[in-house]
């Protein structure tokens, strides 16, 4: 078992309300609720963290690459800009 401590908070009373009925409908806990949000906060630092895909996918284009080579290549490929006025 993890080990655990008792927290007290103040929130306000709609609030509490609207998470124990979205606990309820998740089949989870209120506690359970807040310990994941409070999990999540720490790989907020790594924006990546929960994009596995993103993750492989990053740096696999040349550094040198900028932004207007990439625009380039799209009105090639599909024709103008449709951002641009003709």
């Amino acid at each position: 078992m993890q080990d655990t401590t008792k927290l007290t908070v103040r929130v306000p009373r709609d609030a509490l309300e609207g998470a124990k009925r979205y606990a309820h409908e998740q089949n989870t806990t209120l506690t359970r609720l807040v310990s994941n949000y409070l999990r999540s906060l720490a790989r907020q630092s790594d924006p990546l963290s929960d994009a596995p895909i993103v993750q492989r996918l990053s740096g696999s284009l040349s550094s040198a690459v900028t932004e207007e080579d990439y625009r380039r290549y799209l009105e090639e490929k599909y024709g103008a800009d449709p951002r641009r006025p003709d």
